[in-house]
């Protein structure tokens, strides 16, 4: 009888036809000198290019520890994680992007901090290779995330990270709608860590993740795990209305005591008001949508996404 699964490595894949032969090439034998028992669950997450092809080709070549999940459609990359979390075998998940910026010879690091008592290991980037924008975008994007969460994350953009399986159990659990994977560990772990991971530039194409894309992801993590928008929106709602109505009597004392502004006082004064008042109740009336918009997607229960066929080797 052989022995269960060690260790699951986790790839989501979207377009990736240029790097899947390399990835290939440097995935396996990093893991067949592991001495452990691994599986690799590639999801294919509704390619428009031959990845799905590739992916038939390397699971025909090593059926033994290759596993295909495959998309209808596009659902995301957090989608595509979720798919194999829900049907990994290993006692160590690592999941691990497909473009080759942080390489597989670093995965052995995270399996260091795991048998050293960790339950999930993020990874940093050292030496980020993205260009000037990114990079300081990320950083911008981590800082408001410590600000509004209790979430602590040196990097939550790198996707290299190693987690025991309660937690990987605990997140297919959740049934989270908007799940940022790294978060949910995060706030299951009982003994976090992080280690650094090389990152090298991208070996073929361009980011799938479009800057609208980064915004939504992000925007997704803080209003999923906190209510901190809507209680620092209450807060300057209050200093507005405040100020709102210092304003106004200021002017009516300015026109009437003093008996200036005659010219200028008047509809066109209150229109500034009404409309800046306007616009912050529909920038509240929005964010307030968000979070019913999520409870709506929870209420709703509608499947998450649909997988079209797998490829994968019975135990």
């Amino acid at each position: 009888m052989s022995s269960p699964v060690s260790l699951s490595i986790v790839i989501p894949v979207y377009n990736e036809e240029l790097n899947l032969p390399v990835l290939f090439a440097r995935l396996y034998p990093v893991l067949d000198q592991l001495g452990r028992r691994y599986e690799v669950i590639f999801t294919n997450d509704g390619s428009h290019d031959r990845s799905i092809e590739l992916l038939k080709a390397q699971y025909a070549a090593r059926p033994d520890v290759t596993r295909v999940i495959d998309f209808n459609a596009n659902y995301g990359q957090h989608m595509a994680i979720m798919a194999a979390f829900e049907r990994v075998r290993g006692d160590v998940i690592v999941t691990l992007d497909a473009d080759l910026q942080n390489p597989p010879e670093e995965i052995p690091k995270l399996l260091a901090q795991i048998d050293a008592g960790f339950d999930y290991v993020g990874g940093y980037r050292l030496n980020r290779q993205d260009s000037f924008f990114r990079t300081y975008a990320s950083k911008l994007i981590n800082f408001v995330r410590e600000k509004t969460t209790s979430i602590e994350m040196t990097d939550q953009g790198c996707m290299l990270r190693a987690y025991r399986r309660p937690i990987i159990d605990a997140i297919v659990r959740s049934g989270a709608i908007n799940t940022f994977i790294p978060a949910l560990a995060y706030s299951f772990s009982s003994n976090p860590g992080e280690v650094g991971v090389k990152h090298e530039e991208r070996h073929a194409g361009v980011s799938n993740y479009s800057f609208y894309q980064l915004i939504r992801l992000n925007f997704d993590l803080i209003t999923g795990f906190s209510l901190a928008p809507l209680q620092y929106f209450t807060m300057f709602a209050g200093l507005t209305s405040v100020g709102s109505f210092a304003l106004v009597i200021l002017l009516l004392v300015r026109r009437f005591v003093y008996n200036l502004d005659r010219e200028t006082f008047g509809v066109f004064t209150l229109l500034a008001i009404v409309i800046f008042l306007l616009s912050v109740a529909m920038v509240g009336m929005g964010l307030i949508g968000e979070y019913v918009g999520r409870t709506y997607q929870v209420v709703r229960a509608r499947q998450r996404y649909f997988v079209k066929e797998t490829f994968e080797t019975k135990e």
